[in-house]
């Protein structure tokens, strides 16, 4: 069975941002939609920079995604894929919340 990673608690994360952690040495970025959750890999492979939970998050043609604070390319919460180019991604996570907790599964 996997292990999972406390992250903070729900209410630690504003609706519609991100936050940043460290988990099993890897950088994730956790966004709070509602009271749903989504984990990302937290670097943007267009910038190289660790800033994707920094990013904004929306709406894009139907699409949960967060927009990358640097040059704006936009990532889909629930696959990765980045929308402006397809051969891009960066990796999913699975996130949950339990007992007003978030979590991560094992990387």
């Amino acid at each position: 069975m996997p292990k999972s990673h406390r992250i903070c608690d729900l209410q630690e994360i504003a609706p519609e941002t991100g936050v940043g952690a460290l988990v099993e040495g890897r950088q994730v970025a956790v966004f709070r939609v509602g009271e749903a959750v989504f984990a990302l890999g937290n670097l943007d492979p267009f910038s190289g920079a660790n800033l994707l939970s920094r990013g904004i998050v929306g709406d894009l043609k139907g699409e949960l995604v967060v927009a990358s604070p640097v040059y704006k390319q936009h990532f889909s919460l629930l696959t990765g894929r980045c929308i402006e180019d397809e051969t891009v991604n960066v990796p999913v996570y699975q996130a949950f919340v339990e007992g007003g907790e978030v979590f991560v599964l094992q990387i």
